[in-house]
């Protein structure tokens, strides 16, 4: 029996419908760069070269995990060239990739978890990353025991991530025998309220994943857009926007949890007897010119920036989405008073917008979300207004009105709703913005309080020390880096997942 001639497209068609083979791809990649910069670091400078143990070692890690990805990426390649179709063995070496838990490998474990499993639904990457979320948030969490003192309530906190991450491996390997909705028994609705119970910790991927088992429970649909196992999976497709959402998620968990897990005396307090300490065990990244730990800073830093961010993002959706609609909808003379108003707050720069406004009322987080707000609106607004142009003009929207429909009716139920899929991918894109501005005023001492952790204010501190010790600005460089990025990633996959001419 001779083997088929495969084409280049056939090749080309085979590879890139294989979301196995991508995420195989692009977690080598990822860990092999990321083994190249703990290479390069784990060298100290000086007349000695000295090698750092640690950093080393992790190096060490990253690489033999990252050859071990680019290798199944080899054998995923072979299978799908020669048999169309991955082998039972080749997925089995997912189960070892999984080892890569332990290095905290974000990119190797979840491409191990899409590789053990051939029939991936919305429920199990939810509860994959719900789990990863919880495993991370408890791991970030438990380098606090080599401080000197820990949270009050660090014991308590622990115990719930311990008892909630049991709680979504249970649901995890549920969800993994009963794959089919058919085949899933009555009495999952338990582990579903389970699951809901451990999102109290900010797990957002367990609040989605109980909302999505308790809808397909009640066998409930809702025609009015894509739903939310089809966004999943949509989603799913891309590695990057996965990994950012994972990423964004992580954030909002370990914000919450930090009021249980993390002392705020460490991030505040001055010690005067650890002034500019070197990474270590105690203080994991090191600590600024007054002795403040970073590690913990940084993990109360990211409260305000997503707070700030996503509020000063959600707030002119409400108002320049409200103001689009009403004139998208009524157009003519109301379109004209609103779309002119909104024009002249348009001609203003965003930026020097928010610097007069907290120029004459003064630095505070309140001052700064609205500065923020108020110069989003107009485009939000023009964005709700063309879609609703658009959507007023199909069919069953003119069919409502024949029926007798009221204008608040054909608004609220049937063009609004048809309209919110490019403003939440808008909202996604600008939010990164958003957390730009807020770091960069704050850079500029014109955002939060200085005394109050939050990024831009701790590398405004951090930029001092450039020269002697760097690490004080570069990791919330990087931190700041890292989570715009997330939310530009989240949008482009919003974006596909959310367009309905996509299959």
């Amino acid at each position: 029996m001779t083997k088929p001639i495969l084409t280049k497209q056939d090749i080309h068609f085979r590879l890139r419908t294989c979301t196995e083979y991508g995420q195989a791809s692009f977690a080598g990649i990822a860990s092999l760069i990321l083994a190249l910069v703990l290479l390069i670091n784990s060298f100290q400078g000086g007349a000695a070269l000295a090698v750092k143990p640690a950093i080393f070692a992790a190096f060490a890690s990253y690489l033999i995990f990252a050859l071990l990805q680019l290798g199944t990426m080899a054998l995923i390649r072979r299978d799908l060239l020669l048999y169309g179709e991955l082998r039972r063995t080749t997925r089995r070496l997912g189960y070892v990739l999984l080892i890569s838990l332990l290095t905290a490998n974000i990119f190797v474990v979840t491409a191990a978890f899409q590789l053990i499993k051939s029939k991936k639904s919305a429920a199990y990457t939810l509860a994959v990353y719900a789990l990863l979320t919880t495993v991370f948030v408890f791991a970030i969490s438990a380098l606090n025991v080599f401080k000197p003192y820990v949270s009050n309530l660090f014991v308590p906190g622990m115990s719930l991530l311990l008892v909630g991450g049991a709680i979504q491996l249970l649901v995890l390997l549920l969800i993994t025998r009963y794959s089919d909705d058919a085949l899933m028994p009555k009495w999952m609705w338990i582990a579903a309220v389970l699951l809901l119970a451990t999102s109290i910790t900010g797990n957002l991927f367990a609040l989605a994943l109980g909302i999505l088992l308790i809808a397909r429970l009640r066998n409930r649909t809702d025609s009015s857009g894509p739903k939310l196992s089809e966004v999943i999976d949509r989603l799913s497709r891309s590695s990057t926007s996965m990994l950012g959402l994972w990423f964004i998620g992580f954030l909002i968990a370990i914000s919450l949890c930090s009021y249980l897990t993390f002392d705020y005396g460490m991030a505040i307090d001055n010690n005067y007897g650890a002034i500019l300490q070197s990474p270590s065990l105690t203080y994991p990244l090191g600590t600024d010119n007054f002795g403040r730990c970073l590690f913990s800073r940084i993990v109360f830093g990211a409260r305000i920036s997503l707070f700030v961010g996503i509020l000063s993002t959600l707030i002119p959706v409400i108002i320049g989405g409200s103001l689009g609609a009403i004139s998208g909808y009524y157009g003519r003379g109301t379109d004209n008073l609103i779309m002119r108003a909104l024009d002249i707050l348009y001609a203003i720069p965003g930026i020097l917008l928010a610097i007069a406004i907290i120029a004459a009322f003064g630095a505070s987080t309140v001052n700064l979300i609205l500065a923020l707000s108020i110069g989003a609106i107009p485009t939000y607004a023009r964005t709700m207004r063309a879609n609703v142009l658009l959507v007023s003009s199909l069919e069953y929207v003119q069919a409502a009105r024949a029926f007798g429909a009221g204008d608040l009716i054909i608004l609220l139920r049937h063009i609004v709703p048809n309209s919110l899929a490019p403003m939440i991918v808008k909202s996604t894109l600008t939010v990164g913005g958003a957390i730009i501005a807020t770091s960069s005023l704050s850079f500029l001492g014109l955002g939060v309080e200085p005394h109050i952790p939050e990024w831009g204010n701790i590398l405004k501190v951090g930029s001092s020390y450039l020269e002697t010790n760097a690490y004080t600005a570069i990791y919330p460089g990087l931190a700041i880096i890292a989570l715009v990025l997330s939310f530009n990633f989240l949008g482009d996959g919003l974006r596909d997942a959310l367009d309905p001419k996509l299959d």
